[in-house]
């Protein structure tokens, strides 16, 4: 089992889901996707992914998987329109103020629609509902699909990095090791943190 927030789940794992299962047909994977901090013992989860700015403790090994290199995405129709007047989608992190002080710009209103998950405002944004912020290895496929754009040359990154957790000294499966590895591959990581 394998423990992810919904907006890893939705943005990141299950379009790169093909490859694994190509490679491992055999592996039975199952995905919990839960914003709560998930147990290792009462949950019976093998791994877990999840945003971290700090340490998480010696009785986890960890795996870098991507820095958040934040940046403002939009559908096609906002190409051309100047980032300062596009309507602004919100999610819990709240960056815009520091994404707006980074580039320069005036610190936006807080009016606009706001949603509980970034995966909720990245979906408004592919519908034409505005500008979302977005770690930029969530939205890759939307981008090169050409669902969404970049409306901005300029990103923010923050200090939080998304991580792969593990239990150290718990004696793991093949098939737990084929995950890891393969997640490791897909995020382009090599050697361990």
């Amino acid at each position: 089992i394998v423990s992810v927030t919904p907006t890893f789940a939705s943005k990141w794992l299950i379009p790169h889901l093909p490859a694994f299962s190509a490679r491992h047909p055999n592996v039975d994977l199952r995905i919990l996707a839960t914003e709560r901090t998930s147990s290792f013992a009462s949950d019976g989860i093998d791994l877990a992914v999840r945003q971290t700015s700090s340490s998480v403790g010696a009785s986890l090994q960890v795996w870098s998987l991507f820095r958040s290199e934040v940046i403002a995405v939009a559908a096609p129709e906002y190409a051309n329109i100047p980032l300062g007047a596009a309507p602004k989608l919100h999610d819990t992190h709240d960056l815009w103020g520091p994404f707006c002080k980074a580039l320069g710009l005036a610190a936006p209103d807080d009016r606009g629609m706001r949603f509980s998950q970034t995966a909720l405002a990245i979906d408004a944004a592919m519908a034409g509902q505005g500008v979302a912020l977005a770690s930029r290895f969530l939205v890759e496929h939307d981008l090169k699909a050409g669902r969404l754009v970049q409306v901005s040359g300029a990103s923010l990154d923050e200090e939080n990095e998304f991580v792969l957790l593990a239990k150290r000294n718990r004696k793991r499966t093949p098939h737990v090791d084929h995950v890891i590895d393969w997640m490791l591959a897909e995020a382009g990581v090599n050697g361990v943190k």
